[in-house]
């Protein structure tokens, strides 16, 4: 496989997984976004970020999207390449929005957008290859279809499927904390086993939340209920958790977004939900509210 073209470009979205009991196979992608640009050189590395964690990532061989373009590559049998990278970055970082999906995306994507033949690395292998670099599928799936997805592995490798949802179903909400949380140490705080009840709970909270995104959103609250990881991750992230709780309590469906600390809301009057917010936390000011809509397209070329 060779390059065929010098410049690619890609918009990813930002994603929120589980969804309440949907641990780890359920998320949905929202229209906040990532914009990266690639130009192809003879040799070097130059990378420029702006905006979201431009601070905090490596301007190296490290930086993940550069990992990830150099996988597909390798994936299509095309020559590695100097890289000229720009990154504008909106999605938080350490949030519970899948900025590290979002960035093994886009630089998939990117690889794939230089091959001459962008059929040698389809929406599959893709899905294949971000899930290696994340671990599982939940927030890749989602970046890379768009829509509300449920992913599962089956013989060692990744499906997925978009879901149906009803029109007007959801209005989500983002509240967005100053502090951070990384997945590795909201994963260690989850028990290595959980109670058969429990297990059975999920089950049927999961099935519930199928149908209330297709048919029914008004179980949207009973369907978002969970007993597998988000009580258990609240030594982690106190203030979210009991966010959540005082949210729910009041009606909204809340929910932890990803491994947090950021609380999702799936439906509800915007306005209301900002008065409980300013009750519930101790330091409002340490909060951000934002009304961000379903991206049904997920993450795609740019064309410049």
């Amino acid at each position: 496989m060779r390059i065929g073209r010098r410049r690619a470009a890609v918009r990813v979205p930002a994603t929120s997984a589980n969804l309440g009991p949907g641990f780890d196979a359920m998320g949905l992608a929202l229209m906040l976004h990532d914009d990266l640009e690639i130009e192809a050189m003879a040799g070097g590395l130059e990378i420029e970020v702006t905006g979201e964690g431009a601070e905090d990532v490596p301007r190296t061989e490290e930086h993940l999207v550069l990992r990830a373009l150099r996988i597909g590559l390798d994936h299509a049998g095309a020559p590695q390449i100097g890289v000229r990278l720009r990154a504008r970055n909106r999605i938080p970082h350490g949030r519970g929005l899948g900025s590290s999906a979002a960035a093994a995306v886009a630089g998939l994507l990117l690889a794939r957008g230089l091959l001459a033949d962008p059929d040698a690395l389809d929406d599959q292998q893709v899905l294949e290859l971000a899930t290696e670099i994340e671990g599982h599928p939940d927030n890749a799936a989602p970046a890379l279809l768009g829509g509300v997805t449920l992913s599962w592995m089956q013989r060692g490798l990744p499906r997925s499927v978009r879901l149906s949802v009803a029109e007007g179903a959801l209005s989500p909400t983002v509240l967005l904390p100053s502090m951070t949380l990384s997945t590795a140490t909201a994963r260690s705080l989850l028990p290595a086993e959980v109670p058969h009840a429990d297990a059975a709970f999920a089950a049927g909270r999961a099935g519930l939340l199928v149908h209330a995104l297709a048919a029914d959103p008004s179980l949207l609250l009973p369907a978002t209920e969970d007993r597998l990881h988000q009580e258990q991750r609240a030594p982690g992230m106190p203030q979210s958790v009991e966010l959540m709780r005082v949210l729910r309590a009041e009606g909204f469906p809340a929910v932890i977004s990803g491994a947090g600390p950021t609380v999702l809301v799936l439906a509800g009057d915007a306005e209301r939900l900002g008065e409980i917010v300013r009750r519930a936390v101790d330091r409002p000011q340490q909060w951000r509210l934002a009304r961000i809509d379903l991206d049904v397209a997920g993450a795609g070329a740019v064309v410049r």
